[in-house]
C-alpha cells in the first residue's frame, strides 16, 4: 500500500506558498489532466472536423495542404472544449487513487477535513479556468475564423469570398407617447441584396426619422465613406413622401451622399458565427443587434455571452464534482472514470440546451440560462460534499 510519506515527491517545489499536501494532490492531477485533454480533444476533432475533411479530400474538393491547414486551425477549439472534461477526469482519477490506497482515510484520521482535501482541486480548477478563458478569447475565435476563410476560399476559388446576401437592418428608437409610456418605433429600414465586403448592391432604404415626411432611397450600389463619415450612393432615386401619402419631391442621381448611420455596414461585416468572435467582439455585436430591434437574436447572443464565461468556469465546477466523487471509498479505473466523465459532460450539454430553450422563451434571464449547467454541477458537488462530510 502506497502511503503519503512514501510516495511524496518534490513536485512544483518552486511554489513556496503552496503546502506539501497541496503540491502532492495537484501533482497527482497533472498526468490524468493531460491524458484527458489529449483524449477528449482527439475525439472532438475527429467527429467535428476530420470526417468532413476526409470526405472533401477524397471527393477532390480540397487539396491535402488545405485539409491539413483547416485541421490545425480547428484544433484549438476542441482543445479548449476538452479542458473542463479533462478537469473532471483528472480529479476523479486522482482522488479515487488516493481513496483506493487509503491515503484519504489516513489524512482524515490525522485531522485533515474533507473540505481541506478538496481545496487543491478548486485551486487547480481556477488555474485551468484562467488558462481556458484566455485561450478561448485570444486563440480560438481567430483560428476558427481563419479556418472558415481557408475552407471557403478553397471551395469557391472563382468567387469573392466575403459575400453576404439579403442584408436587412431595421433601426428602432424609443419614443414617449402622449400617455407618458415609452414605445419602440421603427425609424429606419435598410435592405441590400448583396454585400461583397466593400460595396452594398441593390439598396432600398426607408427613412422615417423626420416627422414631416418619409424618405425612400433606391440605389444600384453604395459604400461607406470613412473620410466624410457618410454613405455614398450611386445610380438611384430619392422619393420624399408627405404624411398624407403624396410625393413632395423626386430626385434622380448618379452619385449622392446621405448622412445615414454606419450600423448596417457593421451588421453585415460582423455576421460571422458566434464561435468566431471573442467576448469583446460579441458584446460589440450585441450593441448592434439591440439597435436593430431583433429581440430573438439579441436574447440568444446574451445567452452565448454568458456561456463564454460559464463554460471555462466549468473547470472549477467539474474539478469540484470530480474530487468529491473521487473521495468515495472505491477504486476507479481510467475506463470507469472516462465513462463517468462522458456521462457528466452529456448531462452538462443537455442542461445547456434546456437553458437555451428557457432563455429564448423568456422563462429565465439570459445569465441564468447561460450559467445553468455550471451552477447545477456546483450544486451537485456541494450536496455530495455535505453528505460525505457528515459520514
Amino acid at each position: 500500500m502506497a502511503t503519503f510519506s512514501q510516495t511524496s515527491k518534490p513536485v512544483w517545489n518552486w511554489f513556496p506558498g503552496i503546502s506539501v499536501l497541496d503540491r502532492y494532490i495537484i501533482g497527482e492531477l497533472v498526468a490524468p489532466f493531460l491524458f484527458g485533454v489529449g483524449a477528449f480533444s482527439s475525439i472532438g476533432v475527429a467527429i467535428g472536423t476530420v470526417f468532413d475533411l476526409v470526405r472533401k479530400l477524397t471527393d477532390g474538393d480540397i487539396p491535402l495542404d488545405i485539409a491539413l491547414k483547416v485541421f490545425f486551425l480547428q484544433l484549438p477549439y476542441y482543445v479548449s472544449l476538452s479542458f473542463p472534461m479533462a478537469m473532471l477526469l483528472a480529479t476523479l482519477l486522482a482522488y479515487a487513487r488516493l481513496s483506493g490506497d487509503n491515503e484519504i482515510l489516513a489524512l482524515r484520521s490525522c485531522g485533515v477535513s474533507l473540505y481541506r482535501l478538496i481545496a487543491p482541486a478548486l485551486v487547480a480548477g481556477l488555474l485551468v479556468t484562467g488558462i481556458n478563458f484566455t485561450f478561448d478569447q485570444l486563440v480560438v475565435p481567430a483560428a476558427r475564423y481563419q479556418a472558415t476563410l481557408t475552407l471557403d476560399r478553397a471551395l469557391h476559388r472563382d468567387t469573392t469570398y466575403f459575400q453576404e446576401r439579403n442584408i436587412i437592418y431595421p433601426e428602432f428608437e424609443e419614443v414617449k407617447l402622449e400617455s407618458g409610456a415609452e414605445e419602440e418605433v421603427l425609424v429606419r429600414w435598410f435592405y441590400a441584396e448583396e454585400f461583397d465586403g466593400d460595396r452594398m448592391k441593390g439598396l432600398t432604404i426607408v427613412d422615417r426619422s423626420e416627422k414631416d415626411f418619409t424618405k425612400v432611397v433606391l440605389a444600384e450600389s453604395a459604400n461607406w465613406n470613412p473620410v466624410e463619415n457618410n454613405w455614398d450612393f450611386y445610380n438611384g432615386i430619392i422619393y420624399l413622401i408627405d404624411a398624407d401619402g403624396s410625393y413632395r419631391n423626386i430626385v434622380q442621381f448618379d452619385r449622392h451622399w446621405l448622412p445615414l448611420p454606419r450600423a448596417p455596414l457593421d451588421f453585415a461585416e460582423k455576421e460571422r458565427k458566434f464561435g468566431e468572435m471573442n467576448l469583446i467582439e460579441a458584446i460589440d455585436h450585441l450593441d448592434i443587434l439591440e439597435r436593430s430591434g431583433d429581440r430573438k437574436k439579441t436574447q440568444k447572443l446574451k445567452i452565448r455571452i454568458h456561456q463564454k464565461v460559464a463554460i471555462p468556469f466549468a473547470c472549477v465546477a467539474f474539478g469540484f464534482l470530480g474530487s468529491v466523487l473521487g473521495t468515495k471509498p472505491q477504486r476507479t479505473s481510467k475506463a470507469t472514470g472516462f465513462g463517468i466523465s462522458v456521462l457528466a459532460i452529456f448531462g452538462y450539454y443537455l442542461l445547456m440546451s434546456i437553458g437555451d430553450a428557457l432563455g429564448l422563451s423568456g422563462v429565465v434571464s439570459p445569465w441564468v440560462a447561460g450559467w445553468l449547467p455550471t451552477l447545477a454541477a456546483l450544486a451537485v458537488g456541494g450536496i455530495l460534499l455535505w453528505r460525505s462530510s457528515r459520514n
